[in-house]
């Protein structure tokens, strides 16, 4: 039997709640006598912005899911029917008890330079600018292309991070990814710009094969109960399969190198028919400016363990 109510449980970030009304729009639309609900619930990883993200195993405090623990435990209580995640926030491996059910279409992937001044792409910056990220992968990428950049860490939804750009002087540029600037409706499709609290901001993209994203980059997660057969029928319909197909390799992908959502790993899944095709990139997490180790494979997408495997063993 499909539900007849849902109730959504998600972060309270702009872009979370955002993602959220997504979702319950394509739920609508699917079935439109639907009675959806939303529970805010505050995650670790939003409330200890003092920790690095690499710092909150070391602490102790989680070592996976910082962005996704507190909705699995509003799951298990029977809180919430569905958590609704950004993909790349999910932890690789999830407990008998629950499962990554659907994912909606995949927004724009890439890695965006987000500038005050024009600067056109990352190799017109100036030598030893400073750049911010919270992500390793993108700190080893950006060492990896300019080893004379200043990578400093930065935490917080997307517009503190916007606003940390315009009022610190010292930064020359920060990188945020394309999709939630999209989904919170600072830019449209192909614009290079934008106005944030009276500033222009410029837009660089950074995309493959240069700059690969994380895994799951740009897709929307919906995690139910395993043992919830109702919701399950109830979300059937709106799972994207191309989408589905892809993340499910990429995250194979992490399970393979026993990564993490925050191991420096870039990885770019395109579909094109029938055929899938996977470029990856893994740092080494103890040395990030040592050169990566690469790899490349293509071949039908019903074989995507298979690719997978093939990836792993190629990978040099």
């Amino acid at each position: 039997m499909k539900k007849e109510r849902l109730i959504l449980g998600t972060r309270g970030s702009d872009l979370a709640r955002t993602q959220t009304r997504m979702v319950e729009a394509v739920l609508k639309a699917v079935h439109p006598n639907l009675v959806c609900e939303t529970k805010i619930i505050s995650t670790v990883g939003d409330e200890r912005q003092d920790l690095k993200l690499t710092e909150f195993a070391k602490e102790q405090i989680v070592d996976k899911g910082i962005f996704t623990k507190e909705l699995e435990v509003a799951l298990a209580a029977g809180e919430v029917d569905v958590a609704v995640h950004s993909l790349k926030d999910v932890p690789t491996q999830l407990e008998a008890a629950f499962n990554l059910e659907a994912v909606l279409p995949r927004e724009d992937t890439r890695d965006v330079l987000l500038t005050t001044s024009p600067c056109g792409a990352l190799k017109a910056l100036s030598d030893k600018a400073t750049l911010a990220t919270s992500s390793v992968r993108r700190h080893a990428q950006l060492q990896w292309l300019r080893a004379d950049l200043q990578v400093e860490e930065i935490r917080g939804n997307v517009p503190t991070r916007l606003r940390k750009l315009i009022r610190n002087p010292s930064l020359d540029g920060i990188l945020l990814a394309l999709a939630g600037l999209l989904r919170l409706g600072y830019l449209r499709v192909g614009e290079t710009e934008f106005e944030f609290e009276g500033q222009m901001i410029y837009v660089c993209p950074l995309g493959p094969p240069e700059f690969l994203p994380a895994c799951g980059q740009g897709a929307i997660a919906l995690e139910t109960r395993s043992n919830d057969g109702d919701t399950h029928a109830t979300l059937a319909p709106i799972n994207d399969a191309d989408t589905f197909t892809r993340v499910e390799a990429e995250r194979l992908i992490l399970d393979r190198l026993q990564a993490g959502c925050h191991t420096p790993v870039g990885v770019n899944s395109v579909i094109d028919g029938e055929i899938l095709t996977i470029h990856l990139r893994v740092f080494d997490e103890d040395e990030l400016t040592a050169p990566p180790k690469e790899a490349h494979v293509s071949g039908a997408r019903c074989r995507a363990v298979a690719l997978v495997d093939q990836l792993m063993d190629s990978l040099k």
